[in-house]
This record gives C-alpha cells, structure tokens and sequence, in this order.
C-alpha cells in the first residue's frame, strides 16, 4: 500500500488567511507555512501558474517545512498553453511574447522552462519536491496536435515528476479512457484525477488510471454549479460533505494499491473550507 498525503492546492489563499484558521503569532508567511505543516504532509503550490518561482522561495520553503513534506508544484501558465500576459514574465522575455503572431516561440517555451525549472532545484535537491502539475486549458482537446503538445511538454521537462490534468472532458470520456491511460503511461506523467460538479457539459467525469507507479494525485475542485460562469470565489466555492468524501475513501485506497504515493488536494477555496475537507478525508482514511 502507497503512502496517501492529503492537503490543500494553497497554503497562502487570502480566504483560508481571513478565515481563522492560522492560530495568532502563525500569520505571518513564515508561521503561515510552520503551522500548515503541522497539520498536512502536502501542499499544492499554486503562484507558480501565474508568475516564474524564485530560488529564494524554493529555499524558504525547504528551510520551513519538515522532512518528507511534499509540495506539488503548478506550472507555469505559458508552459501549458494558457494565455500569459507578457506582465506575467521577466522584463527580458516580454518583448518575445508581445511580438508573436501565431502561437509561442519553442526558444521562448525553452528559456521559461530553464529558468522555471532552475528556481525549483532547490526544491528538488531538499526532497521537497512531489510532482509539477500540468493543467491544461479546456481548448486542448484530444487528437495529433494535443499529443505532439504534451510530449514536447514531456521532452522539455524530462527528469522531472509530471502529474497531468485536462481541462477538456473528452480525454476522460468513454472512447477515449484507454488512448489517453497509454499516452500518459508512455509519457511517465501521473494521471490527475478530479471532483467537480457534474452536470455541466464541461464537466470533467471523475476517472481514475494509475499511470506510473510513483505517484497518483486527486485534485477536489468542489461541486459548484458555477463553474463554468461564475467568479473564481463563486466556482469553488463548495463544503464537501461527509457523504461526499466517503465516495472516494475506496478510490483513494485503490490508487494506494498501485502507486507508491497519493496525493489528495483540495481546491474548494473558500474561508477554511478546503482544510476542513482535507481534515475529514484524513480521518476517513485512517491517517489522523
């Protein structure tokens, strides 16, 4: 049976920081993460999808949290395909960006990536490091050009753990299950498995495929009907309740049975709403 770590895709939102939680004397960013740790083996670094990281956090990071902690870190929005705003990268890379006309500079792809990558070895180096989570945008929809896209995304991150997320529902979807469980599998990318609601046509169906046996994650984005409209406090804004999470206890534990960690994050950013799921889905799995 794999080792299940269960968390919270952020540490640092400024609901769960105005919420309460963090006891007084743990609210600055130091005690934020201290305190976090006491409680969770794993978190989910989210600003790293809208900016670079910086070698200086990956180092406060490490210094903060105690051995065998985890992080799970997003990538960055350009590495995916999403749109970047040239605001978002160094006051050197902007001009590339700015002036493109049709699609990005693989140069481009490649300078981000080393100096993404760079500022996270430190990370890596101190065992900290879970997996990069690559969320992909809702356009990216199953066919050749999306596969050719994931493997030069695999190629540039080589040597690094991948988790993969998709966005479009297709991938998940009956008639695709198996070509997308082998793509995954022959790229070494941890499939991510994910609760959302499920009455939007949108909706990504909660699949599960263990894809490389060092790590499966679940990602928890809350049941809002919103999802597909609403503002991003009002898409994840959801408490999950006990029969809800009791839906996945088996699921966890299956995934357990086939890859040598699990990773449980809960995205429902909304006040303490998504360290209390993961304290629930902790007890209902036996691990506090």
């Amino acid at each position: 049976m794999g080792r299940i770590r269960v968390g919270t895709c952020s540490w640092t939102d400024k609901a769960l920081v105005s919420s309460g939680w963090y006891p007084k004397g743990w609210r600055d960013a130091e005690g934020r993460l201290r305190h976090y740790a006491t409680q969770f083996p794993v978190a989910e670094v989210d600003s790293t999808y809208y900016g670079l990281p910086s070698t200086r956090n990956s180092l406060l990071w490490s210094e903060r949290t105690p051995a065998g902690f985890r992080f799970d870190v997003k990538a960055f929005s350009l590495l995916t395909g999403h749109p970047t705003r040239p605001e978002a990268l160094p006051a050197d890379l902007r001009p590339a960006l700015a002036r493109r006309t049709a699609g990005v500079d693989p140069g481009l792809l490649d300078e981000v990536w080393d100096r993404y990558s760079a500022a996270l070895e430190p990370l890596r180096a101190a065992g900290r490091l879970g997996t990069l989570v690559f969320q992909f945008p809702r356009r990216l929809v199953p066919g050749r050009p999306a596969v050719e896209f994931l493997r030069r995304c695999r190629e540039r991150a080589a040597g690094w753990p991948m988790a993969v997320e998709f966005r479009h529902p297709d991938w998940w979807r009956a008639g695709h299950v198996d070509a997308t469980t082998a793509l995954l599998t022959e790229l070494d990318a941890a499939a991510v498995a994910v609760d959302m609601v499920q009455t939007l046509p949108d909706s990504v169906p909660p699949v599960i495929r263990v894809t490389t046996p060092d790590l499966a994650v679940v990602r928890f984005h809350g049941r809002n009907s919103a999802w597909g409209t609403g503002t991003k406090e009002e898409r994840f804004r959801h408490g999950y309740t006990p029969e809800e999470l009791c839906e996945w206890a088996p699921r966890v534990r299956e995934m357990a049975e086939r890859a040598r960690e699990v990773h449980v994050l809960f995205n429902n950013c909304c006040g303490d709403a998504a360290v209390r799921a993961a304290q629930s889905m902790r007890e209902l799995l036996g691990l506090s």
